[in-house]
């Protein structure tokens, strides 16, 4: 098992949380169950990863934005994390 940490914007948020309300169970829970049909359904054929990827809404943008800060140091080493 690994841990894995996201962020969700407020309007994702707030809808998982409605999910989980109506289903009386954490908002993790469920978050963690999505996920893993998510992962179930996706292709791993190399030739779909760019049509994945492309279907994340502004998934571009961040990781020009991350390159941005490596190049300009602005980052920090995994074991400060």
């Amino acid at each position: 098992m690994e841990r894995l940490n996201i962020t969700l914007d407020a309007e994702q948020a707030e809808k998982l949380t409605r999910l989980a309300n109506r289903m009386h169970i954490q908002p993790g829970t469920i978050a963690r169950s999505l996920l893993s049909v998510a992962l179930d359904d996706a292709d791993p054929d190399a030739r779909n990863v760019a049509e994945l990827l492309d279907g994340i809404s502004g998934a571009l943008a961040r990781a020009e934005l991350g390159r941005k800060q490596a190049a300009a140091s602005e980052t920090i080493s995994l074991d400060q994390l």
